[in-house]
């Protein structure tokens, strides 16, 4: 198991005070949850006090004034009660409070999600960011529904309880005031060994979350090759790996949580108790006082020992925090995008010169150079490895290029804004992605600006109306998750009526009919001619007989374009495209 970095105090004081900067827009709120917070603790100190009068000044000297003891009893009841409607309005104050704050960061968290560019991704697992999103919020808002509440109420009672004590007996209350280095001790080598174990603890979750959601996402590929033991297996160990940083934190809250603060607080017990014996050989010592004392040196060791008890949600919340903001504060984010009013009007697309790598190291494009004239269609084919999608990638502006240059229209595809690009090309992937909803909100995506006239005649437009009006709810039909009741060519249908319906400038099929059966290849063959019509179009194919009508083929090869032109003249090249479609038609020279 690797080790796990801490926190030093100056870490943690930093991340504390930036959830602290989340309380800002309460201040009101939390003045107001204060003040009740104020009262209780003030009702915490007087009940004491009263049992204290009642016990010198009556029962020790059998003096029952009716009038007295009835002032006394009353008051007591009042301030009771009032302690428990004080004490109820102030902890659901806290509650809602936290739970505003958590509010705000959870949509934080996804706000950024969104901005995250395709790098990131790449590298973290699904499971990994949920857990962020999820887990670490969940435990940041125990920070501030629990441990914050209990700090100050245990600095009011604590203040309360001192200031009693020295009016009382200042001997006493100095010696109990000797006490606090002693629990700062505790809490210090705590919070010291602490962060370790719950820093391992919020990362093995997080693998728990990314096995579990790598698992759901590939449970055809699991049971289709019989991997279930062998997922079972890597589960088990980091669920394992789970349960021994589980029992860790167990045994140190165990050693240095309640059971060591007990041990100092029935120790000052004996200690006052001995001091009131010894001080009864000179001078007679009131019951109310001795009660008092105890009762006060109980007072103060309650939110001391409460704070001890939260101090584990604390560490949690440090930990998850500072994951949760090491995400809000990633740098990989989306290549940045100019807030411009250029608009793509014609499509002229110019690659000049691009170089790029997705790790700095390896270059996955070598100066690739072409231009797309409006109205043309540019094939991109190769084997898989040769560069196809990554071109797509630099084009959508999924990830950012620095060797070269991409125009559109002439101008730097950086000048242009992320809603024109977004808007203005449009892309279907290989693998259509369907959301939880209706046929028509997956066409329209919330697009306020697309009547049901229109949806209607972007399905018609790719022919995907036809099994639309067959369906018992039609454009109204239920899309389940990642739309598993569609067969692969219904559902790269709707992808295809979801671009039309945008009407975009530019066409980018990244192998859009590879999941589609022949007979409604033919069909839609028909459809993307009519699509091409007027618009700049760049095709990724593997299957060489769905591109023979583009204006330019590009054969890529490691990277690098080794092959350019129509399907005739490439042929006529017998090169690497002439292998390929004599491979693909099963030819042999």
């Amino acid at each position: 198991m690797n080790k796990q970095p801490t926190f030093s105090n100056k870490e943690q004081r930093k991340i504390i005070i930036r959830l602290l900067i989340y309380i800002k827009p309460y201040k009101k709120e939390v003045s107001i949850a204060l003040f009740l917070l104020f009262l209780t603790v003030i009702g915490d100190v007087l009940g004491p006090y009263i049992i204290k009068v009642f016990l010198d000044d009556h029962l020790a000297i059998n003096h029952f004034e009716l009038k007295s003891i009835l002032f006394l009893a009353i008051s007591y009841l009042i301030i009771q009660l009032l302690n428990v409607i004080f004490s109820y309005f102030q902890l659901v104050k806290f509650q809602e409070i936290a739970l505003k704050i958590i509010q705000q960061l959870r949509i934080d968290v996804f706000k950024k999600i969104h901005q995250l560019g395709m790098r990131y991704f790449d590298d973290t697992p699904a499971g990994t960011i949920v857990s962020r999103a999820t887990n670490d919020t969940e435990a940041i808002k125990e920070l501030f529904i629990s441990v914050l509440s209990s700090f100050v109420q245990a600095a009011f009672l604590i203040i309360g309880v001192y200031v009693a004590m020295f009016l009382l007996n200042p001997m006493l209350a100095i010696f109990a005031l000797v006490l606090l280095p002693l629990i700062f001790l505790v809490i210090h080598f705590y919070r010291k060994h602490s962060s370790v174990v719950y820093m391992t603890m919020r990362e093995k979750l997080s693998l728990l979350n990314a096995k579990l959601a790598e698992t759901l996402s590939g449970m055809g590929i699991v049971q289709t090759f019989r991997q279930e033991q062998r997922f079972n297996d890597e589960f088990d160990e980091i669920n394992n790996e789970h349960f021994i940083s589980m029992m860790d934190n167990t045994k140190l809250n165990s050693i240095l949580l309640r059971p060591v603060i007990d041990l100092i607080y029935f120790t000052a017990v004996v200690i006052i108790l001995f001091y009131f014996g010894i001080t009864s050989f000179k001078t007679a010592i009131e019951v109310g006082v001795i009660f008092v004392f105890i009762t006060y040196i109980s007072r103060f060791f309650e939110p001391i020992n409460q704070v001890m008890e939260r101090l584990a949600l604390y560490q949690q919340a440090v930990v998850a925090a500072s994951r949760v903001f090491k995400l809000l504060d990633e740098t990989e984010i989306e290549p940045k995008q100019m807030d411009v009013t250029d608009d793509i009007q014609s499509g002229l697309i110019e690659f000049k010169n691009v170089t790029f790598s997705y790790d700095g190291k390896t270059d996955v494009l070598k100066n690739i150079s072409f231009t797309v004239n409006p109205g043309e269609t540019v094939a991109l084919v190769g084997h898989t490895g040769s560069g196809k999608s990554s071109i797509i990638n630099l084009l959508m502006r999924f990830y950012e290029f620095e060797q070269g240059e991409i125009l559109i229209d002439g101008k730097s595809i950086k000048s242009y804004s992320k809603n024109v690009l977004r808007k203005k090309i449009g892309l279907v992937l290989q693998d259509p992605f369907l959301f939880y909803g209706t046929i028509k909100t997956n066409i329209a995506l919330f697009n306020t600006d697309l009547t049901d006239k229109d949806i209607q005649a972007a399905a018609q437009f790719v022919q995907a109306d036809e099994f639309i009006e067959q369906l018992p709810n039609k454009y109204e039909q239920k899309v389940t998750e990642r739309g598993s009741t569609f067969s692969s060519g219904q559902k790269q249908l709707i992808a295809f009526a979801r671009t039309i319906a945008t009407n975009p400038k530019v066409l980018v099929l990244d192998e859009a009919t590879a999941s589609i059966d022949t007979e409604t290849e033919v069909a839609i063959q028909q459809s993307l001619e009519k699509m091409r019509k007027g618009r700049t179009t760049i095709a990724i194919a593997h299957r060489l007989s769905t591109i023979q009508d583009a204006d330019q083929i590009l054969v890529l090869h490691l990277g690098e374009i080794v092959e350019r032109g129509t399907h005739q003249e490439l042929l006529a090249q017998k090169g690497l495209y002439h292998k390929m479609y004599l491979l693909q038609n099963g030819i042999v020279e």
